[in-house]
């Protein structure tokens, strides 16, 4: 049986398990059994990790199984190394035919075929503990417990022995802390944390007269759907409640003086979100086990919060006692928390925390439109009804997420670096420019309206179908590191899984990608080869209107700081103007394509300076590019240059065809009498 590594993540091995004849899924009557699927794979572990020549002392954990119609299986592992648990070390199979000779495809998440190191820690364990502490008292936790083991942790460049701390508490809004700090067992460093409570913001959005699945002694319990079920804590922040009763089936009266109110929009949610799974995915609840899940209310003393930890869904009363978060999109967003732990089990932190939480957004919002529910049409806001932010404004918006103030529209090196809530921005966005395009339209009755990163019109394809190639990407392609790199990949490689290379469906998931910054990788649609040149602008956010997204060097040049004008929009590249001995740079990597038959870039400069003199040039501007080590400046402004109004300053750069250079303003200022350089609207053109 030939077993190949994915691209650009692991060599080529060749093996044949033993058992592997019998690795023919076993189906229901209702179709694939995943629960036993999972079962007859873990039998054969042991040959499995020995066809993929994993070393020795490593083991296998199935944690899922996922089949499609033509029998093709994803089987998704996680490892142990000598007896310890492997924080990363996941992987997926990809077998295309269960029978011996049947290719299979191994995908490590970020390329750890091996695990392997010494066990023998430097660090003592109650060292560990006390980093691990100290770390979650920065978040004013009040610690109720706090226990260490060593784990194997997979880092972007290794493998290291860690301890992982795990530390139990209160937060001061009253949400319950279960925070993983994982600890260098040998430097003490952190290298990592995760909190298993995720959390959700917002008021209650009620949904008027619905339906709701219940038992026939009026239990709010919901046996046609895995018993999912509801309960009251009364003011408790521990404990399961009591589940709801009603004498005759009718439940609430709409008002959050009504405790079964909160309940009604709980359990409505959960059915929605178990719907929603099933019609669109065939996902047999939120673990594909056919089991329900349990959803708490009326959690702790005016909470403000609503959370998933794991197992279940937590809901506040929110402010007063008097609006219970218990919102569909709420519901559909956390309870998406946990199909992602039990598919590609997302990091919350880096880029995969980005897609961790966008994920749910999405999911959330599909779960909205599948509601149809005339109280709340699907759009792409969210949060829309719950004024969080006390003017009338939602708490996220997929068409454009940078009008949240915190979000970033588009991708770059840097995106991974913030908040998971900020950094699901672009993939936010791409949903958004993948299910309806880049333009402006009337959605669920508000007005939404989006642009391209790189300029570029974008024809939506759906939000049915967007969301069913991310659901197959997260449920086949991704792993616990995963990128947004690995995300374009996987999606397109979804999409042509799904509908054809050369279908429209991949053009648009494909273009939509490219549509936030995401550079192509081996991925394509139609087999595609770099098209022509067509002159449009190769620079990405070149405005400067999403901050400094896609933008490196010094920070706070790039600024919507009223003190000098924009040329367009409010923000621009505001280089010194200190007063002070001061230099700043801020530079763009830039890929210009070996076809083109000449290369121009051209920005807009404003010049201002304290300067009096007509003969010295005290501060200076410069244009340069970087190709290689080897810096070249290609134009010199300085305070002789003054013009209160913008001028365009055009050079030509077809030198650097077929080349990536980085393109870099340098702004330098002696110790007196400021000089501003101001330059806005920066282009980059082949043709």
């Amino acid at each position: 049986m030939a077993i190949v590594a994915a691209a650009g993540l692991a060599g080529v091995f060749t093996g044949s398990p033993a058992g592997a004849a019998q690795r023919t899924a076993p189906l229901s009557a209702s179709g694939f059994d995943q629960p036993a699927a999972v079962q007859a794979e873990q039998a054969l572990t042991a040959q499995t990790a020995a066809a993929l020549g994993l070393a020795s002392g490593e083991q296998l954990v199935v944690r899922d199984v996922v089949k499609d119609p033509d029998g093709t299986e994803y089987v998704r592992y996680d490892r142990t190394y000598n007896g310890l648990k492997v924080v990363g070390g996941d992987l997926i199979v990809k077998r295309k035919g269960a029978a011996v000779g049947g290719a299979i495809t191994v995908t490590y998440n970020r390329g750890a075929k091996s695990v392997g190191v010494a066990t023998k820690p430097t660090l003592s364990q109650s060292a560990a503990l006390s980093k691990g502490a100290q770390s979650a008292g920065k978040s004013q936790l009040k610690v109720t417990d706090n226990k260490g083991s060593l784990v194997v942790f997979v880092t972007p460049s290794k493998p290291v022995l860690a301890y992982e701390v795990v530390t139990t508490g209160v937060k001061p809004d009253q949400t319950p802390s279960v925070l993983h700090s994982f600890i260098d067992a040998k430097t003490g460093a952190l290298l990592d944390q995760d909190d298993e409570i995720k959390t959700g913001t917002g008021n209650s959005m009620y949904s008027g007269t619905v339906s709701i699945g219940t038992s026939g002694s009026f239990t709010m319990t919901d046996p046609s759907r895995g018993g999912n079920y509801t309960t009251d804590l009364n003011g408790a922040t521990s404990g399961n409640g009591t589940t709801f009763t009603d004498a005759d089936d009718t439940w609430g009266t709409g008002a959050a003086s009504n405790r079964q109110t909160a309940g009604v929009d709980a359990h409505y949610g959960a059915q929605l979100t178990w719907d929603y799974y099933k019609n669109a995915h065939g996902r047999n609840g939120i673990f594909n086990n056919g089991q329900g899940a349990r959803s708490r209310t009326h959690y702790g003393n005016a909470y403000v919060n609503a959370f998933w930890d794991g197992t279940q869904m937590t809901y506040g009363d929110g402010q007063g006692n008097t609006h219970p978060l218990t919102a569909i999109d709420v519901a559909g967003h956390e309870m998406s928390h946990g199909v992602t732990e039990a598919t590609a089990n997302l990091n919350y932190s880096g880029d995969a925390g980005g897609l961790n939480e966008a994920t749910s957004d999405i999911f959330g919002t599909m779960v909205e439109f599948s509601a149809n529910n005339s109280s709340d049409p699907g759009d792409y806001l969210i949060g829309e009804k719950i004024n969080i932010n006390g003017n009338g404004t939602p708490l996220r918006y997929m068409d454009k997420p940078s009008k949240d103030g915190a979000s970033v529209d588009c991708w770059s090196t840097s995106t991974g670096g913030l908040d998971p809530h900020y950094s699901s921005g672009p993939l936010n966005h791409w949903f958004y420019l993948a299910s309806e395009g880049t333009g402006s339209k009337v959605i669920g009755g508000v007005t939404h309206s989006s642009t391209a990163c790189n300029g570029a019109t974008i024809t939506g394809v759906g939000h049915d179908v967007a969301a069913k190639v991310w659901y197959r990407t997260l449920s086949t392609k991704l792993s616990s590191g995963s990128t947004y790199k690995d995300a374009r990949e996987g999606a397109i490689t979804s999409a042509v899984e799904l509908y054809g290379a050369d279908s429209a469906q991949c053009k648009g998931i494909e273009a939509a990608f490219s549509g936030i910054s995401v550079p192509a990788g081996a991925a394509k649609c139609s087999g595609g080869t770099e098209p022509p040149p067509s002159g449009d602008n190769l620079l990405q956010n070149p405005g400067f209107e999403s901050g400094a997204v896609n933008w490196t060097g010094t920070a706070g040049p790039i600024t919507n700081d009223t003190g000098r004008p924009a040329r367009t929009g409010s923000w621009k590249l505001w280089l010194q103007g200190n007063g002070r001995a001061t230099t700043e740079n801020v530079g763009q990597s830039v890929a210009i394509p070996a076809s083109a038959t000449t290369a121009t870039l051209s920005f807009w400069i404003r010049i201002d300076s304290a300067e009096t003199t007509t003969s010295t040039a005290y501060d200076t501007a410069k244009v340069q590019v970087v190709d290689g080590s080897t810096t070249t400046t290609l134009a010199t402004y300085s305070n002789l240059n003054k013009n209160t109004s913008y001028v365009q300053k055009t050079l030509n750069v077809s030198q650097y065809k077929g080349k990536t250079v980085t393109v870099k303003f340098v702004g330098q200022e002696d110790s007196s009498l400021q000089t501003s350089f101001v330059i806005d609207d920066t282009s980059l053109t082949a043709s």
